[in-house]
């Protein structure tokens, strides 16, 4: 009964229906009109407009067994009588009868996926010339035109649904994002705090190896937990926080290469380092921003040749440059590349959340700035351009 109910509301919420009910009275010229739901075991009156004193309302039901509606459910097709008594189909039918009418025409409402809601409907005591092309046809469009209203109600109650369920998840995915990054920075800390002691310790190579292991899985781990952080508070509301300053960005930018180069011993990155001026930025987020595009190129670069990294203040603008050579980024790809949780198809030991390109366009975005990249057979090229000096708003 509740479905019911629903439809009731649904067809009750469709504008035209009114509007539909009073141009087939006025058109046909009969007393009673309805649009009906009909199932397997139920005619219920979902809108009626009643000038003859038939006494169904809104929610109304009959037995569904003394209706046509019943048999047209069951073939799919509409039926019209001008003039029961001289009709030889229907002049015996129980239904005229039991009712009282003599005019009559109901055609069936469809909804798109092939479900029979049930009728529009019209009845009278008195005969009507009904069995026209004319009010067919326009009995036919207002079925359709009825399915299509209530087909729309119900796609918009699904979209809704799925929205509302996918920002439960979100938030809850969100959330546990949120509480893992919090929780589990203070124990990396911890090991990369360990591994670090243990390098200065007199070692056997054997232990320096496995504390190096140590010490490159931490600084994996810290960067993950960072951006993880980072994309939580993006999406929980606080986005990316900057603490401005000019501080000199030399030592930091150059403290971020040595420490993937100790990561990657195996290949060689090529730096040019230049700046005329004080940057007025954040020192920490510019630098985690060339942790992340430097890690990406590493990670995805020609193991054959060198990663470049240029950071130039020209012309009161901060341009920062990582490039590598290999395999182009596919276009399927750089359509989606700074979005979270984006990745190409890896290979081992590539693996990672797909959050360092994003969090770094959330960086560039939070300077007033810029993150570009263009990537063909010569070179992959990504480039962070900010205002050395302007202020922002943030």
């Amino acid at each position: 009964m509740a479905d019911i109910k629903a439809d009731i509301e649904a067809v009750a919420s469709v504008d035209a229906v009114a509007s539909i009910l009073e141009v087939v009275c006025r058109t046909t010229g009969m007393g009673f009109a309805a649009v009906a739901r009909v199932t397997d075991d139920k005619w219920v009156a979902c809108a009626v407009r009643d000038e003859i004193q038939f006494g169904l309302e809104p929610g109304g039901e009959l037995t569904l067994e003394t209706t046509i509606c019943h048999e047209i459910r069951q073939n799919q097709r509409g039926v019209v009588i001008d003039h029961v008594s001289e009709d030889e189909t229907w002049a015996s039918h129980h239904t005229p009868a039991m009712y009282g009418f003599q005019s009559y025409i109901s055609m069936p409402i469809k909804l798109k996926s092939g479900e029979f809601f049930g009728t529009l409907c019209a009845i009278d005591p008195k005969p009507a010339h009904l069995n026209t092309p004319e009010t067919v046809n326009m009995f036919k469009l207002f079925a359709d035109l009825i399915a299509f209203h209530l087909d729309a109600i119900k796609d918009v109650a699904v979209s809704e649904f799925n929205l509302r369920e996918e920002q439960k998840t979100a938030q809850l995915r969100e959330e546990f994002i949120a509480i893992l990054g919090h929780d589990l920075r203070n124990p990396v800390g911890a090991v990369l705090n360990v591994a670090q002691l243990l390098l200065r310790m007199p070692l056997d190579e054997r232990m320096k190896r496995l504390a190096n292991i140590l010490q490159d899985s931490s600084y994996r781990m810290k960067g993950l937990i960072e951006n993880l952080l980072d994309f939580a508070r993006g999406r929980l509301g606080e986005g990316i926080q900057l603490n401005r300053s000019e501080e000199p960005l030399d030592a930091i930018l150059k403290q971020v290469i040595d420490e993937l180069a100790i990561i990657w011993p195996d290949r060689e990155i090529q730096t040019t380092i230049n700046f005329t001026a004080p940057v007025s930025g954040d020192g920490k987020r510019i630098a985690q921003l060339l942790s992340n595009l430097l890690g990406n190129a590493l990670t995805h670069g020609s193991q054959n040749t060198p990663v470049i990294v240029e950071v130039n203040n020209i012309d009161d603008e901060l341009v920062l440059c990582v490039i590598n050579h290999g395999s182009p980024i596919p276009q399927k790809v750089m359509e989606r590349l700074f979005q979270p949780f984006s990745r190409d198809e890896v290979k081992p030991n590539q693996q990672g959340l797909g959050l360092g390109l994003y969090i770094a366009s959330q960086i560039a975005n939070a300077h007033g700035g810029s993150l570009e990249v263009v990537s063909n057979n010569e070179e992959t090229r990504f480039t962070f351009r900010m205002p050395a000096t302007a202020a922002v708003n943030e």
